[in-house]
Formats: C-alpha cells, sequence, structure tokens
C-alpha cells in the first residue's frame, strides 16, 4: 500500500491551454479513489503525470512523502492500466503478462508463479496458452489487469478501462476489480466520466471541472450535498430552478417555498432530486405544484415520469411503485427535500415533512 500526494499539480500545453490547474489532492494507503468528470476536463492528463506519461508544468507528485516526477514510468511504484487493452497480439496471454517481469530478470520459476497467481487473481486461470484475439473484450481487459498487478505496483492506475465493454460487463468486472483492490488491499485511482461507475466504486470521489478539482467527498455525501452547481447538475439527475429569496421566502414563479435562514436577498437556484419530489393531494401548509405528467416510464422497482408545472417547466420525478398515475394525469406535486445555492456559498439543505399520502390528484 502507498499514500499519494498531488502539490499544486499543474499542465499547460503548448497553445496555452491549462488542462490540469494547480489540483491538491491526497490519497490515502488502501483508499480507492475515482476522479470523475466531463470529457476534456483534464481528469486523465492528471493520472497520466501520476503515472509518469506526461510531464508536469508545475508542482508535485509524491509517493509515500517521495517525489517521483523525476522518475520514468518503468522506475514508479506505479501501473497503469488503459482504456484500450494494448496487449501485444503475437503474444499468449502467459507472455503479455510475464514481459514486464523478464525485463526484471526474474528467474523462471518466479515468473510461472507470478503469472499464475496473477491469472488466478483475475479468474483465468486456464486462459495462459490462448492468444488476445481468442479472448472476448471483458477477458483481454482482464488480462491488462492481470499484466498490471503482477508487477505488485504500490499504486494501481486505471484510465476509463470499462468504457469499451457493454453495460452488463461493464458493472460486472467493476464489481470484480472492486473485490480484487479489497483482496490485496492497493491503493487505486480510477478515471472515469460515469458517475454511476465512480459511485459504485470509490471510497471517494474527486470531481473535475476545467483543470480543477471542485468537490472531494465521499459518494453518499457528494451525491446528498453537491457543493456546488456543477456538481450537482453532474452527479446524477437534478431539478434546476430559478428562485427569487426575500429573506424568508423563496418565490419559484407563482409559487412559494421556506427560505434558508441567513440566505439573505436575491436570486438563487433550487435543486431538487427526483426522488425528492411527491405526489400528492394535501401539502399541509405549504403550496402544492399542479403539474401534468407528460411521460411516464417503468423501470422495474420504481417509475420514472416526466411532469410540467406551470411557469417552473418540466420536472423530472423517481416514483415508488405504490403511487399510481397515468401519462396525462393532472397531479400535484410537493418537494420533501431541496438545496438552495445563492451565488458561490455552499447549499443550504431544506427538508418539509413528510406527508402520509401518496396518491395523485384527481384529474382535471
Amino acid at each position: 500500500m502507498a499514500r499519494l500526494d498531488l502539490i499544486d499539480l499543474r499542465k499547460e500545453f503548448g497553445n496555452g491551454v491549462v488542462a490540469v490547474n494547480d489540483i491538491n489532492l491526497a490519497i490515502d494507503d488502501g483508499e480507492f479513489l475515482c476522479i470523475l468528470g466531463p470529457s476534456g476536463c483534464g481528469k486523465s492528463t492528471a493520472l497520466r503525470m501520476i503515472g509518469g506519461f506526461e510531464e508536469p508544468s508545475g508542482g508535485d507528485v509524491q509517493i509515500d512523502g517521495a517525489s517521483v516526477v523525476q522518475m520514468p514510468p518503468n522506475r514508479r511504484p506505479t501501473a497503469m492500466v488503459f482504456q484500450k487493452y494494448t496487449l501485444w497480439p503475437h503474444m499468449r496471454v502467459y507472455d503479455n503478462i510475464a514481459f514486464g517481469l523478464r525485463l526484471r530478470k526474474l528467474s523462471k520459476a518466479e515468473i510461472d508463479r507470478e503469472v499464475n497467481e496473477s491469472l488466478d487473481l483475475v479468474g483465468l486461470g486456464t486462459y495462459g496458452q490462448r492468444y488476445p484475439s481468442q479472448l472476448s473484450g471483458g477477458e483481454q481487459q482482464r488480462v491488462a489487469l492481470a499484466r498490471a498487478l503482477v508487477l505488485k505496483p504500490k499504486i494501481l492506475l486505471l484510465d476509463e478501462p470499462f468504457s469499451n465493454l457493454d453495460a452488463l460487463l461493464r458493472v460486472r468486472l467493476r464489481e470484480e476489480l472492486r473485490a480484487i483492490q479489497r483482496r490485496i488491499k492497493i491503493t487505486a485511482i480510477f478515471v472515469t466520466h460515469d458517475q454511476e461507475e465512480a459511485l459504485s466504486l470509490a471510497d471517494r470521489i474527486a470531481v473535475m471541472s476545467k483543470g480543477n478539482i471542485v468537490q472531494v467527498d465521499k459518494p453518499a455525501r457528494l451525491y446528498a450535498l453537491p457543493q456546488t452547481l456543477f456538481v450537482a447538475d453532474f452527479i446524477g439527475a437534478m431539478n434546476l430552478l430559478k428562485a427569487t429569496s426575500d429573506g424568508g421566502r423563496l418565490q419559484l414563479g407563482a409559487f412559494q417555498l421556506p427560505a434558508p435562514e441567513r440566505i439573505g436577498r436575491g436570486e438563487v437556484t433550487v435543486a431538487i432530486r427526483p426522488e425528492d419530489v411527491m405526489v400528492t393531494t394535501s401539502s399541509n401548509g405549504v403550496s402544492a405544484w399542479p403539474a401534468r405528467v407528460t411521460q411516464l416510464s417503468d423501470l422495474g422497482h420504481y417509475s420514472k415520469a416526466f411532469a410540467e408545472v406551470d411557469g417552473l417547466g418540466t420536472l423530472k420525478l423517481y416514483l415508488s411503485k405504490s403511487v399510481h398515475i397515468n401519462e396525462g394525469d393532472a397531479v400535484a406535486l410537493r418537494p420533501t427535500r431541496y438545496l438552495v445555492y445563492h451565488h458561490d456559498a455552499p447549499p443550504f439543505e431544506m427538508k418539509l415533512p413528510a406527508l402520509n399520502s401518496a396518491t395523485p390528484a384527481p384529474a382535471a
């Protein structure tokens, strides 16, 4: 295991583009950290600087307190798994995995033991004599993982390794990867643009935007309390509504909600998760929002709906199967929890009392 520290790490390209903007990040021994962000935000560039495949323009990369920025990739205690499998097609699986060990001049007996252990670790114990062309995409990515792990790195780096695989296989492989990481207790840094992947894998998630790290948090807190509007909009589905505050109430079109204390006056943004919108006929003193269901999808254990609210636009809703509505129904909506963003300050969290009823309003 190893601790990794990124200190004012920066990367500028010749055209004046700042890909990574003086980021600071500490990753603990044995931690699984995901760097999450949209395409072009700098996450892969940051990972490549950790691995030595990209030279920083400034700052430092330290492993266990020692700088590694002057070390080439093959001298660093890291190993990279790339998006593309990068297996040598003319070599059998065994030889692909053994290649790095042979460069280290290990004995044949040591190489044989280490390769077979790595193959067993990724569930390919009998595949050593096959060629990459004889493997599925998922099996090839397992070989790429085994090739990285056989080198016994202190830190495992993974650059969107499952993005070329189908959805079901991605889920299966990320579950296997997490189990392997926990089993061998290796520090891992996983780059992805897939929020579901990050939320399901990570101990913590570092969200990047335009070269900056904008929030680092545990998945549950990141989802529940995104600290910026960018994170709120990027992590999970979110209804973002413009409002004004008079210091006591929030005005959203013709509707009102309680305002957080100390928020002051001015324009704000109200953020509501789809699962935090209740379909009801009563509002317990809080103005309900008359709406009409425009689209409804049955997703098995829950339903996804879109409802049009006059003056507010379309809201996305996630509903339990106990709520029986149809497209075209008139309903009353009421948020049970929402966040209020004012300027660049962290959000205020607001909760309204839960209601006993979740019955749609009578059709108009």
